[in-house]
């Protein structure tokens, strides 16, 4: 793929993370304002995006990442284009991210504004984390080139792009976004159409979790994010949920999840019932050889230097690592 190919639909956060991405990895990049406005309006919109990208590149040459030489290059890889411009910012582009407010009639709205112009093998992906690939698909006029790419804020920061195609989307159309988004730096992962995605799922009920904690009185707010910091978060740094379930035991979570169950007398915590044919099945992690992952090929001593050498960076980055007394 030509690395003068990526148009960013919308010029807020999301498009601008998108755009400093893209720059940073040698892309020239077109920023489209979906918002018609008047052109000193629309000056102050390119001149406040492109403060913000050289602000956060700057940023990151501050504490090392780069040598902040290439600043001034990176930045002048983009461009900042006027709704009235939509046919130079799109027609030459390779892939093109809607990055829109989630309000479907603006995303509707946004297709409609680029599907004249695109490229007839162009990529177009909504970086949505409302809207199913399903639910977006007929406002563009060729839906096998089109899925979801939802990225997570701040997008030229965190690592994970989750990639969602429809049944109608060309598998070559996947695979090569997958590509690219790799070849950038990012670490896509592909997942079908499902409310919440995977981190946002998740984190849902985590946070949702959390604020109960507060409400019942169980800790202060600046207690339960301490224990969520240095314990949730230093442990799954490094493991992956399902990891942990093998690390410590599918049978732990089994009997845990009963256990809290009952004495909440709250389904919420009911374990689904994957875990219980896990339990059932012998499946329960390292101990067993398999469970949510397959340890029987697996040099297990190098495995768990590996992770524990990932806790003692977690340590350090946290100012905790000491020498013995």
């Amino acid at each position: 793929m030509a690395q003068s190919s990526i148009c960013a639909v919308g010029a807020g956060r999301m498009g601008r993370g998108i755009a400093h991405v893209f720059a940073y990895a040698g892309f020239e990049v077109a920023l489209l304002d979906a918002k018609s406005r008047a052109p000193e309006d629309f000056g102050r919109l390119r001149d406040a995006a492109l403060a913000e990208i050289e602000g956060g590149l700057a940023s990151l040459a501050e504490l090392g990442l780069f040598e902040a030489a290439a600043i001034d290059r990176i930045v002048g890889r983009i461009r900042v284009f006027p709704r009235s411009d939509a046919a130079a910012a799109v027609g030459g582009a390779a892939v093109v991210f809607e990055g829109v407010p989630e309000i479907k009639n603006a995303k509707a709205e946004a297709f409609t504004l680029i599907d004249p112009y695109l490229a007839p093998d162009a990529i177009v992906a909504s970086t949505t984390s409302t809207f199913l690939v399903d639910e977006l698909m007929g406002c563009v006029s060729r839906p096998e080139r089109f899925l979801n790419a939802h990225w997570l804020n701040p997008a030229y920061l965190v690592p994970l792009v989750e990639v969602s195609p429809s049944a109608r989307t060309d598998e070559a159309v996947t695979e090569a976004l997958l590509d690219l988004l790799t070849a950038v730096g990012k670490v896509p992962v592909r997942l079908k159409a499902s409310p919440g995605y995977i981190v946002p799922r998740v984190q849902m009920l985590a946070m949702n979790e959390a604020a109960r904690l507060v409400e019942e009185g169980v800790a202060s707010a600046e207690d339960v994010d301490k224990a969520l910091l240095y314990g949730f978060g230093f442990r799954f740094a490094v493991l992956g949920l399902l990891e942990f379930i093998d690390w410590g035991g599918n049978d732990i979570l089994y009997y845990a999840s009963r256990y809290m169950t009952e004495a909440t007398g709250d389904d919420r915590f009911a374990a689904p019932s994957i875990v219980d044919r896990n339990m059932h099945a012998g499946r329960n992690g390292l101990k067993d050889g398999a469970g949510f992952f397959d340890y029987r090929d697996r040099d297990l001593e190098a495995y768990r230097k590996s992770r524990l050498a990932g806790f003692l960076d977690q340590l350090r980055l946290a100012g905790l690592a000491r020498p013995p007394a």
